[in-house]
Order: C-alpha cells, then structure tokens, then sequence
C-alpha cells in the first residue's frame, strides 16, 4: 500500500504552490475570521507518489466551508473585498448579474484539493463540453477559483490567472457555463477585478434582424 503524505512533507514537495493551514491563515486574519487550527486540518487524500507527479503544475490548498457560522461563498467574499479596485485590490470586477444565481451561495468542503496553477495551453479556444467529453477534463467549481485566487494572493503575494479565464463546473439558471478569473484587462478598457462570466449559449431567444 501506498503512504500518505503529511502535510509537512507536501508544503515541502509543492513549495510555493502549497497552500495549507498557515496560508490560509493569512486570508482568515484579513478577514477578520476565526484561524484554523492544526486539530482541524482534515489528511491529506493523497499519496506520495501523486503528490510528486502534481506538485510542479497543481496547487494544493486546503479548502473551508466556513469560519464560526460564516458561509466562506462567493457573496461572502464578494461583500468583503468589494467590486472597486480604486478603493481596495484584490477585488471582484464590478458585476451584479449573479446575485440572483445558486451558485455564489455554494461553499467548499473542509477538505484538501488540488487546481491547475496554469491553464491548459491545448485548451484556448476549445468548445468547454469538447474539453469534458473528448479530454476527461475535470472544471474547478466558481467557489474554488475564487477562493484559491484569494487564498494563494494573501499568501504568495501574486495573481493567479492574471489575463486568463478559467472554465468553471458552475452553470446560470440557464444552464449556460460559468467561466472566472482575468483579474486585469491586458488591453487596459476594463478596472481590475476577479471576474464572473457566464458563456451564453444560443437559444430560439437569439435572432436577426435585416436591414436596407
């Protein structure tokens, strides 16, 4: 049978791409929230060898459901950093479309989990059900982008997917796929902020017009 890893020696094996107890810490101090403790850390689910295979090119954060009777969900978040870089960074890009969504009220589990740190050059351009059919691509939840975004910036002072969007497991009412990220706009048009989109399907809604 394989070892399980600990998590010393993941944060030694994943360096600066780990993002464990002490990591999150540093988030849960800026928001003014309970620190999670070493009898709360849940085991890794991982084993040696995987955790050497994935350490170059995954993160390895340690996920929270909530602090105290705080849900840590994307309204959560979004209600504490803001929707204005002018006024405070990291932050939300300045959208309401979701508010109404289920999906900013999901949360994590209490568990570890491992994202791409860098997307999938293969991937640009590619049809996301495409990715899910023909790869057996796995899409990170909203939550979970979001969340490592904020978690890895407190920590490691840098910006994941800083021009980049990421697709996401999450779908509107619609049924139309949820996709975050691109903090800063490369073309400078946009103010900075962490992103939610949604990729709008066609639909009979969706018509012409002629003109002469």
């Amino acid at each position: 049978m394989e070892r399980v890893i600990t998590v010393k020696e993941a944060e030694s094996l994943f360096e600066k791409n780990f993002v464990g107890p002490s990591e999150v810490n540093q988030l849960l101090t800026v928001l003014k929230l309970p620190a999670i403790s070493q009898s709360e850390v849940p085991p890794i689910p991982y084993t040696k060898v995987e955790m050497e295979n994935y350490s170059r090119d995954y993160i390895l954060i340690l996920g929270l459901k909530q602090r105290g009777s705080q849900n840590l969900s994307i309204r959560y978040f979004r209600d504490k950093f803001g929707v204005d870089p002018d006024k405070k960074e990291p932050c939300l890009y300045n959208q309401d479309w979701y508010l109404s969504e289920d999906f900013i009220d999901r949360t994590l589990d209490n568990k570890w989990y491992l994202i791409k740190k860098e997307v999938i050059s293969e991937s640009r351009a590619v049809v996301p059900q495409q990715m899910i059919q023909e790869w057996n691509l796995q899409f990170p939840s909203a939550i979970l982008c979001l969340y490592t975004f904020f978690s890895y910036y407190y920590a490691r002072k840098d910006f994941l997917w800083w021009h980049d969007f990421v697709w996401c497991s999450d779908t509107d009412h619609n049924g139309d796929r949820i996709y975050v990220g691109k903090y800063h706009d490369v073309d400078g048009v946009n103010k900075n902020g962490f992103s939610i989109h949604r990729h709008l399907s066609l639909r009979p809604c969706y018509a012409a017009i002629d003109i002469r």
